[in-house]
Protein backbone atom coordinates (compact mmCIF):
# COMPACT_ATOMS: atom_id res chain seq x y z
CA UNK A 1 0.00 0.00 0.00
CA UNK A 2 2.89 2.35 0.76
CA UNK A 3 4.23 1.84 -2.76
CA UNK A 4 0.86 2.78 -4.27
CA UNK A 5 0.63 5.86 -2.09
CA UNK A 6 4.19 6.85 -2.93
CA UNK A 7 3.92 6.55 -6.73
CA UNK A 8 0.25 7.19 -7.50
CA UNK A 9 1.07 10.77 -8.42
CA UNK A 10 3.50 9.54 -11.08
CA UNK A 11 0.81 7.33 -12.60
CA UNK A 12 -1.79 10.11 -12.50
CA UNK A 13 0.61 12.62 -14.04
CA UNK A 14 1.65 10.25 -16.81
CA UNK A 15 -1.88 9.10 -17.62
CA UNK A 16 -3.24 12.64 -17.83
CA UNK A 17 -0.20 14.03 -19.63
CA UNK A 18 -0.07 11.38 -22.35
CA UNK A 19 -3.82 11.64 -22.92
CA UNK A 20 -3.60 15.40 -23.47
CA UNK A 21 -0.47 15.21 -25.60
CA UNK A 22 -1.97 12.42 -27.75
CA UNK A 23 -5.05 14.54 -28.49
CA UNK A 24 -2.95 17.57 -29.40
CA UNK A 25 -0.74 15.44 -31.66
CA UNK A 26 -3.86 13.98 -33.29
CA UNK A 27 -5.42 17.32 -34.14
CA UNK A 28 -2.09 18.59 -35.51
CA UNK A 29 -1.78 15.56 -37.81
CA UNK A 30 1.31 14.14 -36.08
CA UNK A 31 -0.25 10.72 -35.43
CA UNK A 32 -1.53 10.28 -38.96
CA UNK A 33 -4.00 11.48 -41.52
CA UNK A 34 -7.75 11.65 -41.09
CA UNK A 35 -9.32 8.25 -41.74
CA UNK A 36 -6.26 6.20 -40.79
CA UNK A 37 -6.60 3.64 -37.97
CA UNK A 38 -6.29 5.06 -34.46
CA UNK A 39 -6.56 8.64 -35.71
CA UNK A 40 -9.47 10.70 -34.44
CA UNK A 41 -9.12 13.94 -36.35
CA UNK A 42 -5.85 13.83 -38.23
CA UNK A 43 -5.78 17.55 -38.87
CA UNK A 44 -6.93 20.89 -37.54
CA UNK A 45 -9.89 21.18 -39.92
CA UNK A 46 -11.51 17.95 -38.70
CA UNK A 47 -10.88 18.92 -35.09
CA UNK A 48 -12.45 22.32 -35.69
CA UNK A 49 -15.54 20.61 -37.16
CA UNK A 50 -15.82 18.62 -33.93
CA UNK A 51 -15.27 21.75 -31.82
CA UNK A 52 -18.13 23.45 -33.70
CA UNK A 53 -20.41 20.53 -32.83
CA UNK A 54 -19.26 20.45 -29.20
CA UNK A 55 -19.67 24.21 -28.72
CA UNK A 56 -22.73 24.63 -30.96
CA UNK A 57 -24.42 26.68 -28.22
CA UNK A 58 -21.73 29.40 -28.48
CA UNK A 59 -21.40 32.21 -31.03
CA UNK A 60 -19.73 30.74 -34.13
CA UNK A 61 -16.95 33.35 -34.16
CA UNK A 62 -15.73 32.34 -30.70
CA UNK A 63 -15.43 28.63 -31.39
CA UNK A 64 -12.07 28.74 -33.26
CA UNK A 65 -10.64 30.92 -30.48
CA UNK A 66 -11.76 28.47 -27.80
CA UNK A 67 -10.45 25.56 -29.90
CA UNK A 68 -7.00 27.19 -29.96
CA UNK A 69 -7.15 27.98 -26.23
CA UNK A 70 -8.16 24.38 -25.44
CA UNK A 71 -5.36 22.99 -27.61
CA UNK A 72 -2.75 25.28 -26.05
CA UNK A 73 -4.06 24.38 -22.60
CA UNK A 74 -3.95 20.66 -23.28
CA UNK A 75 -0.44 20.92 -24.69
CA UNK A 76 0.85 23.09 -21.85
CA UNK A 77 -0.86 21.10 -19.09
CA UNK A 78 0.31 17.86 -20.71
CA UNK A 79 3.94 18.97 -20.71
CA UNK A 80 3.73 20.40 -17.20
CA UNK A 81 2.17 17.21 -15.84
CA UNK A 82 4.65 14.99 -17.67
CA UNK A 83 7.64 16.83 -16.25
CA UNK A 84 6.07 17.62 -12.90
CA UNK A 85 6.65 21.35 -13.27
CA UNK A 86 4.13 23.43 -11.32
CA UNK A 87 2.18 20.21 -10.99
CA UNK A 88 -0.55 21.57 -8.72
CA UNK A 89 -1.25 24.49 -11.07
CA UNK A 90 -1.30 22.18 -14.10
CA UNK A 91 -3.57 19.70 -12.34
CA UNK A 92 -6.08 22.40 -11.37
CA UNK A 93 -6.00 23.83 -14.89
CA UNK A 94 -6.44 20.34 -16.32
CA UNK A 95 -9.38 19.67 -14.01
CA UNK A 96 -11.12 22.89 -14.97
CA UNK A 97 -10.44 22.40 -18.69
CA UNK A 98 -11.82 18.86 -18.62
CA UNK A 99 -14.84 20.03 -16.62
CA UNK A 100 -15.57 22.75 -19.20
CA UNK A 101 -15.19 20.20 -21.99
CA UNK A 102 -17.50 17.75 -20.21
CA UNK A 103 -20.17 20.40 -19.67
CA UNK A 104 -19.93 21.44 -23.33
CA UNK A 105 -20.29 17.83 -24.43
CA UNK A 106 -23.28 17.33 -22.13
CA UNK A 107 -25.02 20.44 -23.46
CA UNK A 108 -24.39 19.56 -27.10
CA UNK A 109 -24.60 15.77 -27.17
CA UNK A 110 -26.30 14.76 -23.91
CA UNK A 111 -24.86 13.56 -20.61
CA UNK A 112 -23.99 10.09 -21.94
CA UNK A 113 -21.24 11.58 -24.13
CA UNK A 114 -18.95 12.94 -21.39
CA UNK A 115 -19.78 10.00 -19.14
CA UNK A 116 -18.99 7.48 -21.90
CA UNK A 117 -15.67 9.15 -22.67
CA UNK A 118 -14.81 9.53 -18.95
CA UNK A 119 -14.32 13.28 -19.27
CA UNK A 120 -15.57 13.92 -15.74
CA UNK A 121 -13.22 11.17 -14.52
CA UNK A 122 -10.29 13.03 -16.09
CA UNK A 123 -11.45 16.21 -14.37
CA UNK A 124 -11.80 14.46 -11.00
CA UNK A 125 -8.43 12.71 -11.38
CA UNK A 126 -6.78 16.04 -12.15
CA UNK A 127 -8.28 17.66 -9.06
CA UNK A 128 -7.27 14.66 -6.95
CA UNK A 129 -3.72 15.05 -8.25
CA UNK A 130 -3.80 18.71 -7.24
CA UNK A 131 -4.67 17.67 -3.68
CA UNK A 132 -1.66 15.39 -3.18
CA UNK A 133 1.06 16.70 -0.84
CA UNK A 134 4.05 15.92 -3.07
CA UNK A 135 4.98 14.66 -6.53
CA UNK A 136 7.63 11.96 -6.91
CA UNK A 137 9.91 12.05 -9.96
CA UNK A 138 9.05 15.64 -10.77
CA UNK A 139 10.79 18.95 -11.29
CA UNK A 140 8.73 20.20 -8.35
CA UNK A 141 10.26 17.60 -6.02
CA UNK A 142 13.77 18.45 -7.24
CA UNK A 143 13.16 22.16 -6.65
CA UNK A 144 11.71 21.49 -3.19
CA UNK A 145 14.69 19.31 -2.31
CA UNK A 146 17.11 22.05 -3.37
CA UNK A 147 15.19 24.68 -1.39
CA UNK A 148 15.30 22.54 1.74
CA UNK A 149 19.08 22.04 1.48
Amino acid sequence: MQLIKKYSSVYLRAGLAFSYLWEVADRLGIIGKHGQPHVGWGDWAHFLDYARQTMAFMPAGLIPIFAVIATLGEGLFGLMLLTGFFTRVAAIGSGLLALAFGISMAISFGIESPLGYSVFTVSAASLLLASLPDYKWSIDSLLNKNQQS
